[in-house]
């Protein structure tokens, strides 16, 4: 193993160099960022699902192609083969997607069981894929009472969890119940402008990350277990 005089401990073959051209664009970049969103409630009047539907509709006024994933009947995780129709569905989207957005209610300081069974679904390895790894994520919560940001907190440790490129900006709806009118419209406010933003930003950050997440994900400590590997597996031949 090739060695660094002043960092022994680093495997120099494998140690790469970071370089802006290597940051270039790879691959089709000609169709639309492809965003999923996600919604953490069942119920007839959802306001997490109103949330995600606003955000939506900014979305594809920016450019975005967009698909929401329903959980209804969903299964729980673990209780029927990973090859059902809707566990398959949501799988399949998580490939798709460039960007995501997940919108959950708050219920008892966390998020709802909805919202992360969706989540429980996805795999961090799915074969020679990482469904989650380097996609952007925008989070979003809507409260019952005054407001908290118990759940986007948790959900962002579920995003850096699935290596997933968390923004900095969130969205948390106070008394979701006054914000939205008899259609499921978000009425304007300063709450409904914090989404705007929340949104532009998830839209410019995917757009800066498209055809770079294979470089920016690529990891020196996988990449140095991937030759450690190939060099037993040498040995074992001989």
């Amino acid at each position: 193993m090739n060695t660094i005089p002043d960092l022994p401990n680093i495997n120099a073959e494998q140690l790469d160099m970071p370089d802006m051209d290597k940051l270039a664009q790879v691959g089709d970049m000609t169709h639309p960022p492809r965003i999923l969103l996600l919604y953490g409630s069942l119920r007839e009047r959802s306001f997490s699902r109103f949330l995600t539907y606003e955000a939506a509709r900014i979305l594809e006024h920016f450019g975005a192609e967009v698909k929401i994933f329903d959980p209804t009947e969903l299964p729980m995780v673990g209780s029927v083969p990973d090859t059902h129709p809707k566990v398959a569905a949501l799988r399949a989207l998580f490939l798709w997607s460039e960007g995501q957005v997940w919108c959950s209610p708050e219920r008892h300081g966390a998020i709802t069981g909805v919202m992360k069974n969706q989540i429980d679904w996805v795999p961090l390895e799915q074969g020679a894929l990482r469904p989650s790894q380097g996609r952007t994520l925008a989070l979003m919560q809507v409260c019952g009472g005054s407001q908290s940001f118990n759940v986007v907190n948790t959900m962002r440790l579920l995003g850096r969890w699935m290596r997933m490129f968390t923004i900095p900006n969130q969205s948390s709806v106070p008394m979701a119940y006054k914000e939205f009118d008899e259609e499921g419209r978000m009425r304007p406010s300063a709450y409904y402008d914090r989404v705007v933003d929340v949104m532009e930003e998830l839209f410019k950050i995917t757009l800066l990350m498209r055809g770079r997440t294979d470089y920016l994900t690529n990891r020196y400590s996988e990449r140095n277990e991937r030759a450690l590997r190939r060099i037993d597996a040498q040995i074992a031949k001989l």
